[in-house]
């Protein structure tokens, strides 16, 4: 009785094994495949944000052993620093005029380029070109010749008799070049779009033909509502962008006349490297995430307002 018991109980147990380890096989493939980028992460994106969140309680010069002071950076960042808000004023103009006029852009050209054009697959390339490249010091120092003094943009003003002016020398214009280059590099925003217009059923716009509806009738009822979904991912990734946005402004304008391109990643650059105070740096970088994670959190939480989602029902995808 006693050896059937105990051949029960280890037919169990090997029945038990058997299973843990049938469980195991599939999920041991897929962590084998998404090793390297498993690996990366840690190693190169979550250690060193929890590595500069520890700086950023510290006085980490690389000069001097690191001493903890608690949350005097921060206090120090809030109440007495006035390049902080210079940089972050002039981050949110930047954020607030860029992301609007490089989304309309995008939009607008993959509008146009929606149609059966003869071409159509060279001017998407081409158009789509500037992102490939964009953010580069080569085309930093690029734009800087363009709106220079002795510039290009300055040379065609002249064939027309404008008098040209000192496009990034002066305060009044500086950010503006930074934004226009911006929106100049819409591409990949503009291939997003595309692949949302290809999406739409074409019974859309030809029953609203029928009763009437002209094409701004058709783009308002019908393109922008049908793409909000796109609309509010791009927006999202623009702003996570253009917060961080730095080799333009340090390239084209190094923080250009009276500080109206000091930037806020320009700023916590020149805290980390060129003063070397590496804790006081780290924790402006936490500042600077906890911005963006508040600013994309106040979109996300106006997106029930103005973005819909197509269901088999025709409705508002509920929340």
């Amino acid at each position: 009785m006693k050896s059937s018991t105990a051949t029960a109980a280890n037919l169990t147990k090997e029945k038990k094994k058997r299973r843990f380890l049938n469980r195991w096989d599939a999920p041991i493939a897929g962590y084998l495949f998404i090793g390297p980028w498993l690996i990366g992460f840690i190693g190169l994106t979550a250690y060193p944000m929890l590595l500069s969140l520890y700086y950023s309680f510290t006085n980490y010069t690389l000069l001097e052993p690191i001493q903890g002071v608690g949350f005097r950076n921060y206090a120090r960042i809030f109440s007495d620093d006035p390049r902080f808000v210079t940089s972050v004023k002039v981050t949110f103009e930047y954020v607030i005029a860029s992301v609007p006029l490089k989304l309309a852009a995008a939009l607008l050209v993959a509008v146009v380029l929606n149609k059966a054009i003869k071409g159509i697959s060279f001017y998407r390339t081409a158009i789509y070109f500037p992102s490939l490249i964009g953010g580069s010091i080569a085309v930093s120092i690029l734009w800087r010749n363009i709106f220079g003094v002795d510039g290009i943009f300055n040379k065609i003003l002249a064939t027309f008799g404008i008098p040209g002016t000192g496009w990034i020398t002066n305060p009044d214009t500086a950010l503006g070049t930074l934004i226009l280059l911006t929106v100049w590099q819409f591409g990949s925003a503009m291939v997003i779009f595309l692949a949302g217009l290809k999406q739409i059923p074409n019974d859309l716009y030809e029953a609203s033909s029928v009763d009437g509806a002209s094409k701004i009738v058709q783009f308002f009822k019908i393109t922008l509502p049908m793409l909000s979904p796109i609309i509010y991912f791009n927006l999202i990734m623009g702003v996570i962008n253009s917060f961080q946005m730095f080799t333009s402004a340090f390239v084209i304008t190094n923080g250009g006349p009276m500080n109206s391109t000091y930037v806020y990643a320009l700023y916590l650059y020149e805290r980390a490297f060129s003063r070397y105070q590496l804790g006081y740096a780290s924790a402006l970088a936490w500042i600077m995430l906890v911005m963006i994670v508040i600013v994309a959190a106040v979109i996300a939480g106006t997106s029930k307002y103005w973005v819909f989602y197509e269901t088999d029902k025709g409705g508002r995808k509920s929340k």
